[in-house]
């Protein structure tokens, strides 16, 4: 049975006082050594900026830059909170946060503000990227990964919003709108009904069936409409949406067809030519 060691009360410990145990830095906890093989090759390497090491901070200390007329309530929650807030309505470009960055500890944005590696680089305090909006693709998320930033979504900020604006112009599509206000603005009333429906007992096909997808597809139903929609994962529906299998089954029954995906390799011209081509007529 092994002896118990006792600990040094004073100087350094280095691993030669325990040598039963290994410290490799590419292990995350202590291991006894002939248990796991680790390479001494394993080095981390921080081509961006090391990770910060947190401190308990008075919330006084930490400065947040909000930019993009982000809501006046959220401004005045940090600030009831006893945060440093900078508020702009605009956003700033890859230079003016690369100049700036480096103050906050925190920042806020929505689409229009790209949060590349280049100013990850110079943000040497930052710990911590909002996302007033649902997307994310508008931050350099790989970096942010490696210098330990994590990065936040709202991911019901505006889903009901966009389901509304999708049946607005299911409608407007469907009767022609567009081309009738282009009509009028030119002087010429053009009261026709050809090729002109209504939307009840039409199919609405949604691509994703996420926040957005499911709210629009409760909306979709209350206009009488029959909904199907195809998603990578079995998701329950709502109502009396039907899942489809493939999405080649979704766009050869629907009348409309809305997607609702992630920026992704796997949904980047997930729409082209083959696809139009399977759709009705």
């Amino acid at each position: 049975m092994t002896q118990p060691r006792s600990i040094p009360r004073s100087g350094s410990v280095t691993t030669s006082d325990f040598p039963g145990f290994s410290t490799s830095p590419s292990a995350s906890l202590l291991h006894r050594s002939g248990s796991i093989s680790a390479s001494p090759t394993h080095t981390i390497k921080h081509d961006v900026r090391p990770p910060k090491v947190l401190h308990q901070l008075d919330s006084g200390d930490l400065k947040v830059l909000i930019l993009e007329n982000i809501s006046q309530q959220a401004v005045n929650s940090f600030k009831d909170a006893g945060f440093q807030v900078d508020f702009y309505t605009k956003a700033w470009s890859e230079e003016e946060l690369i100049e700036k960055i480096g103050q906050y500890h925190a920042i806020g944005i929505r689409s229009k503000t790209k949060i590349t590696s280049k100013v990850l680089k110079a943000a040497s305090k930052l710990l911590v990227i909002g996302c007033f909006c649902i997307g994310t693709n508008q931050v350099d998320l790989e970096t942010a990964a490696k210098i330990g930033i994590p990065v936040f979504n709202s991911p019901f900020s505006n889903s009901r919003s966009v389901a509304e604006l999708v049946m607005s112009e299911v409608i407007a599509l469907s009767r022609q709108l567009v081309d009738r206000a282009n009509e009028m603005r030119q002087g010429t009333w053009n009261k026709v009904s050809k090729a002109c429906w209504e939307v009840r007992g039409k199919t609405l096909g949604i691509v994703g069936y996420g926040h957005i997808g499911s709210q629009l597809s409760v909306l979709a139903e209350a206009f009488a409409m029959r909904v199907l929609y195809y998603d990578v994962l079995n998701i329950m529906p709502l109502g009396n949406a039907t899942q489809v299998e493939t999405l080649e089954d979704l766009l050869s029954n629907s009348d409309f067809v809305t997607l609702h995906v992630p920026e992704l390799p796997e949904t980047i011209n997930m729409i082209s030519t083959p696809q139009l081509d399977a759709m009705k007529e």
